[in-house]
């Protein structure tokens, strides 16, 4: 994990408070690190980061074979038996992701989660790393 911001604390407050049924919020790398969470344990937000850095990967080239697509990832959705992950791109080089139970209003989490990224991308960009440093 790299440093938390805390500056995000608030951002990441203010979407599981207007989005009932949220469990946790984790804003990745994407390299698979996490830069900040709000909710659930941290050991299951650094597992969900490690996981979404490949699934972006996979959002991406299956992106790219779509015609006239830039190949960019902006939202993966999943659905399961009890629950949605919200994959979505949130600034360069960086990703917020969301679990919430089944009962969660899946557009409104949608709406939510891109009003943030709009509102607040540039705090969500991540510097590209040199030598395993941050830029």
């Amino acid at each position: 994990m790299i440093q938390q911001r805390g500056n995000m604390d608030w951002m990441l407050k203010e979407l599981a408070d207007d989005v009932p049924s949220i469990h946790q919020i984790v804003v990745l790398s994407s390299d698979g690190l996490r830069i900040a969470r709000h909710g659930g344990d941290p050991d299951v937000a650094d597992r969900l980061a490690a996981a979404c850095a490949g699934l972006q990967s996979l959002a991406a080239a299956v992106a790219s074979e779509i015609p006239y697509s830039d190949g960019m990832m902006r939202l993966v959705v999943i659905e399961v038996d009890g629950g949605f992950f919200y994959l979505m791109a949130a600034g360069a080089g960086s990703y917020l992701a969301v679990l919430a139970d089944e009962t969660v209003d899946a557009g409104l989490v949608g709406a939510r989660m891109r009003d943030m990224v709009v509102r607040i991308g540039a705090h969500l960009s991540t510097p590209p790393r040199h030598d395993g440093q941050a830029g």
